[in-house]
């Protein structure tokens, strides 16, 4: 019976490394065994290599994929790939009412939620050509700047936690939970409010809150000094980031920089300042900027922007007017409820909104605000009908994206740990 010969390969050997690598006899008179010296060999040359950063990669922030080209340890290009949390929000706007596509809004950048409501309902007021109360409008600041803290605590805590410093996230983490609580408190859910509308706000303040977001104004600029102390203080973390990830003030406005990226780099620009809308027009605050625009620029403009933002927060709390915390429209607005009891007009007012909504009148608008990450824009074209005809959305975190390249390369594969970081991505926003 014939067996089957078994299948070998034989690998192709260099004769030459062979006769080189292979040892020579040792009789064992001599005290070491003799040392044979290899040559370098034209064949056999180094080469770059090719590997996959994400975005299953914990420091990705999300689904972030970069193809890393590195020689050893050195980044030669970096190129980034999006689309993998694409989610067709601007067309899904297109079918659905401008009440019903808020929402969707609270979904783009959802570690911001309120300010891209307050983006989207500032544009449709502006269609509308309405102007809502003095008390939304400091409501909308208030919670503005509570959205910037809760973005900041996000953005520096996972970054120190990218780095290796844990500790950070865990502080900054507590410190989010009471921010959310207030957002609960106001809007029923803790992240996805649907809060700011077009026409004011959806809910005037529950008892309480203000004096409980003062007690907590008062003790966060302390958490915030020990945070602060903790990394500036470290000489890992300053190592880590110092002369990383450099952008010069004119590469930045070139790439379309925007926030405390366009900021670190040393341009004081803030929409706030320059554009103002709701009531930032009544508030002081100092624009903070950096020198030599680099990761620890960046680090630096994040946590003084958060004192800046305490800052107007004990402003708010201070101004707050009362009166009514929506437009006096029932075809914008819902009535009251006690007032759909007594009033036929109230009731079929309440009844189109929720099954038809309001018509817009026929234009356009691009309206920004300086989101905590950066401007942050909503371009909407209306046909006059009770639905967006076009909703075009302007993330920042897609323009520094962009600069991956430009930013990582000549830096070491660790060093994109740390850029990726102080970029301060979130994919809702930037695959829309």
């Amino acid at each position: 019976m014939a067996t089957a010969k078994p299948n070998v390969h034989k690998k192709k050997i260099n004769p030459a490394l062979a006769a080189a690598t292979r040892p020579l006899p040792w009789s064992g008179d001599e005290d070491t065994a003799p040392y044979v010296e290899v040559n370098d060999f034209d064949d056999t040359k180094l080469r770059n290599f090719t590997i996959n950063f994400g975005p299953q990669h914990p420091a990705a922030h999300g689904v972030l994929r970069l193809i890393l080209e590195l020689s050893g340890e050195e980044i030669l290009r970096a190129d980034p790939h999006v689309g993998l949390l694409h989610r067709g929000t601007e067309k899904l706007c297109e079918y659905k009412t401008y009440m019903q596509a808020l929402p969707y809004f609270d979904r783009l950048d959802y570690v911001s939620m309120m300010t891209n409501e307050q983006c989207y309902s500032l544009a449709i007021e502006k269609l509308l050509n309405i102007e809502c109360p003095d008390r939304a409008k400091w409501i909308r600041t208030l919670f503005a700047e509570i959205t910037r803290i809760l973005n900041h605590c996000m953005a520096v805590g996972s970054h120190a936690l990218d780095v290796g410093a844990t500790t950070p996230l865990l502080w900054l983490f507590e410190e989010r939970e009471r921010m959310m609580e207030f957002y609960e408190r106001v809007s029923g859910a803790r992240m996805h409010a649907a809060y700011v509308r077009p026409g004011g706000v959806a809910l005037d303040l529950p008892i309480n809150l203000l004096e409980d977001i003062y007690k907590w104004a008062e003790n966060y600029p302390s958490r915030l000094d020990e945070v602060e102390e903790l990394l500036s203080g470290n000489r890992i973390w300053i190592n880590r980031l110092q002369d990383v990830g450099k952008v010069s003030a004119a590469k930045a406005l070139d790439w379309g920089f925007s926030g405390p990226m366009l900021r670190g780099s040393g341009i004081p620009w803030d929409i706030r300042k320059e554009a103002p809308y709701d009531a930032y027009d009544q508030v002081e605050f100092d624009i903070p900027v950096g020198t030599t625009g680099d990761c620890y620029d960046r680090f630096l403009c994040r946590i003084e922007e958060m004192r800046q933002s305490i800052r107007i927060i004990n402003q708010c709390l201070n101004k707050m007017p009362d009166g009514p915390v929506k437009v006096d429209d029932a075809k914008i607005v819902p009535p009251p409820r006690a007032t759909m009891k007594e009033s036929m007009e109230a009731l079929i007012h309440h009844f189109k909104l929720y099954s038809e909504g309001f018509h817009v009148p026929k234009g356009e608008t691009y309206t920004a605000i300086e989101a905590p990450k950066g401007e942050f824009g909503v371009y909407i074209v209306s046909d006059g009908s009770n639905r967006p005809y076009r909703c075009h959305i302007k993330a920042p975190g897609f323009a520094h994206l962009a600069a991956m390249d430009e930013l990582s390369r000549g830096h070491t594969l660790a060093d994109v740990v740390t850029i990726v970081g102080t970029s301060d991505l979130v994919f809702g926003e930037v695959d829309r």
